[in-house]
């Protein structure tokens, strides 16, 4: 190989690649265009190889090493640069997008909500008017606990809170995604999860409320129940989007429109684990806990749901 005019060659290409990592360590790889970022990906495969031939030839020990600190500078700014826009686009859709795609999503999150209501409504006055109903949706071991007993059930998780809240985040978990993912059947499982659970609040809140025990019972729920259930309504919403998608796909093809509608119920679900992630952490941890007032954490269930409004209500300017 004839070493001088190979340099020669090549050094237009070390060159250029060089101007570009200049121009990206000091404003960024967004200061490139698009085609200069694919002429710096390809400039990089490139000069890697040229490292590897020199290293073959033994072209000389300089050029290596001048080589080998190209194709660092460029493997640093191509694959961390792009870490780095990754990151950034996380944070863009926890600061921003989550907040747009909830108030664009609403009316589905609302609908979600509305079935869990009624449902927690019609148990709440079945369960008044017939005793027998009660036993029908909340567990014999949990009416004996709570009306035989004149107790609660949440004692149990004092001492164990890291398993508790490992379980309960599972839980959770599992009806958000049983939610989302019902809407494949047209929306039928989705609305049966919401109602299911509807029902089961409104039981076992009549359950305690009959047997004096509706005040620890609820300040218990609050502080974690603040995010826990606007997650799952989320996650209602996001199985009703999908049933639309089916249902009723509008001016898209069925199949495109499982696209666009099951993009936005997986961002939604997105959002959902974090929060139930959160609320996890307190139903096992805080919730429960005699050490703290009641008082307390009803402002604490108060103060999270009107934080999570406000930020869920949040536009970017």
């Amino acid at each position: 190989m004839n070493i001088q005019r190979w340099v020669a060659r090549r050094e237009s290409n070390w060159k250029r690649l060089d101007a570009l990592l200049l121009q990206v360590e000091k404003k960024g790889l967004k200061s490139l265009l698009a085609p200069e970022i694919r002429e710096l990906a390809s400039l990089y495969r490139s000069v890697s190889a040229d490292l590897a031939r020199a290293r073959t030839h033994q072209v000389g020990h300089i050029l290596c090493q001048d080589l080998q600190k190209l194709t660092s500078r460029a493997y640093n700014q191509i694959y961390q640069g792009s870490r780095r826009q990754e990151w950034e686009a996380v944070k863009e859709f926890c600061a921003w997008g989550f907040p747009a795609l909830v108030q664009r999503t609403f009316v589905y999150t609302a609908i979600a909500t509305s079935i869990f209501l009624v449902a927690a409504l019609v148990a709440w006055w079945y369960a008044w008017q017939d005793p027998a109903f009660m036993s029908l949706i909340v567990p014999s071991n949990l009416i004996y606990q709570v009306r035989d007993r004149g107790e609660l059930w949440m004692g149990s998780i004092v001492g164990i809170e890291p398993l508790a809240s490992t379980n309960i985040m599972i839980n959770n978990l599992s009806v958000s995604f049983g939610a989302v993912g019902g809407g494949i059947t047209a929306g039928i499982y989705t609305v049966y999860i919401m109602a299911l659970n509807g029902l089961l609040i409104g039981a076992v809140g009549t359950l305690v409320g009959q047997n004096n025990l509706a005040y620890p019972f609820w300040a218990f729920v609050f502080p974690h129940g603040a995010l826990e259930l606007p997650a799952i309504f989320l996650a209602g919403g996001g199985g009703l989007l999908i049933g639309r998608a089916i249902l009723f796909p509008g001016k898209y093809r069925r199949i495109d429109a499982l696209k666009y509608y099951g993009s936005r119920a997986a961002q939604l679900l997105f959002g959902v684990v974090v929060l139930l992630a959160i609320a996890g952490v307190i139903e096992g941890f805080f919730s429960p806990s005699p050490v703290i007032p009641d008082p307390i954490k009803y402002l604490v269930g108060i103060g999270l749901f009107i934080l999570l409004v406000l930020y869920c209500a949040r536009k970017k300017i």
